[in-house]
């Protein structure tokens, strides 16, 4: 699949089998699509002017998760796969081309995708306020709505950080986003962005592989705003998530149950930290949490009472929207969430679509997640965890990986003790 991304949809060539896609702006006709407008249109009126390098990885990530919006993986020949082709208009082609290579190596594994990518000129110059603002603060964190994030912003404000809240819109979290910036550290300097990406025949449900390169490319380019950053220092944008969902070990061979997202995984984020090297970008990417479990975060949490207050309000769930902004209580997400509440010994109050993960039945015990969870859980018991991890840990890009085996490890013996609890076999 072919996608041309440029904010001139007055060039678009005549290539009738392209996507044609109008970066920051809006689509001019119904066979074409858009991505970031409103992006373009936040950050102007929030006064802030960034680097140009981190305008044009901003520009490609737009690019990417609209691909992703936009391929059918039920329409290739292994039902998985998709082959992807993107021109991506930015202002510094020749640098970028330069960077393919680690580019598509990044994305081949965020995706499990092939991806080809070639930068030609044309791209949109980053907002230019009047009078731009470089806010004080020292560095910059991004807030989902997540409990993982939640405890992140909470112990950056405790140990004396003042960070800037970069968070990524999703419907349904948008208010408790407001509320955790304005909850932590007397408040939080927050922006908010949604990508607002349309395409004419989207994917359904919308994969979500990329959904969070867009999340990791506004915090590198609102990193680039801040005064530090403007007197020649370095800015850490800290991504907060528990070691074993960062990881993203298939739970079977199969894919059954797996994970949606490789975003926060070690191997990608030193792909990306590469390449904002290459870029020249004062950036450093940390997840402080990479070797915690979810549990483990919770109970170590600097500010206990703030977290008891809101992290039942926080949103884990992979189906949050489908169930009427409810956790389902069954996808992967929503039961390393109550596996962390039980660890963490805190009642948890969120209301879930499916409780008793123990009934034995399709919704509960035999729905495709809770199983995969339990035949993973079997395997590591049978068969030892290094043989059950196979590859997931292999790139040379690791170094030492006994300390993130070692999560992994936490991280089942926390789902194990949940499904337990519920009598899951």
């Amino acid at each position: 699949m072919k996608l041309i991304c440029t904010p001139n949809t007055s060039s678009f060539p005549n290539e009738d089998s392209a996507l044609k896609i109008c970066l920051f702006g809006n689509a001019d006709a119904s066979q074409n699509g858009s991505v970031g407008a409103a992006v373009f249109r936040e950050i102007f009126r929030k006064k802030l002017a960034g680097e140009a390098r981190a305008w044009d990885l901003l520009s490609l990530a737009l690019s990417v998760v609209t691909a992703d919006l936009a391929g059918h993986r039920s329409r290739t020949e292994t039902g998985w796969t998709r082959d992807f082709e993107l021109e991506v208009a930015v202002g510094d082609p020749e640098f970028w081309n330069t960077q393919t290579a680690t580019i598509k190596k990044a994305l081949d594994f965020l995706t499990t995708d092939r991806w080809r990518i070639h930068f030609i000129g044309g791209g949109a110059r980053p907002p230019q306020p009047n009078e731009p603002i470089q806010p004080d603060e020292d560095s910059v964190v991004l807030l989902s709505g997540g409990l993982d994030s939640l405890v992140g912003a909470i112990d950056l404000s405790a140990s004396g950080k003042k960070p800037f809240a970069v968070s990524q819109t999703v419907r349904g979290d948008a208010e408790k986003q407001v509320s955790f910036a304005r909850n932590i550290g007397g408040g939080l300097r927050h922006l908010q962005l949604n990508h607002n990406a349309i395409v004419p025949d989207p994917e359904e449900p919308p994969s979500q592989r990329a959904r969070s390169l867009n999340f990791i490319a506004y915090g590198i380019f609102v990193a680039t705003t801040l005064a530090s950053y403007r007197r020649g220092e370095m800015v850490t944008l800290y991504v907060c998530e528990n070691g074993f969902i960062a990881i993203n070990p298939p739970l079977t061979g199969a894919r059954l149950g797996s994970l949606s997202t490789r975003t926060m995984n070690p191997v990608f984020l030193r792909l990306v930290q590469s390449l904002i090297d290459s870029a020249g970008l004062r950036v450093r990417i940390e997840n402080p949490y990479q070797l915690m479990t979810k549990g483990e975060m919770l109970s170590a949490c600097a500010n206990q009472s703030l977290l008891e207050a809101h992290a039942s309000l926080s949103t884990s769930c992979g189906r949050f929207m489908r169930y009427g902004y409810k956790h389902c209580g069954r996808c992967m997400p929503c039961q390393i969430r109550r596996a962390a509440f039980r660890a963490w010994g805190f009642t948890d109050s969120t209301e879930y679509i499916y409780e008793d993960l123990g009934r034995d039945d399709a919704d509960y015990a035999g729905f495709d997640d809770v199983r995969s969870a339990a035949m993973a859980i079997a395997e590591v018991e049978s068969i030892g965890l290094d043989d059950w991890l196979g590859v997931t840990l292999s790139s040379t890009l690791l170094g030492d990986v006994s300390s993130l085996k070692a999560v992994v490890s936490r991280g089942l013996a926390e789902l194990a003790a949940l499904h337990h609890a519920y009598g899951v076999r």
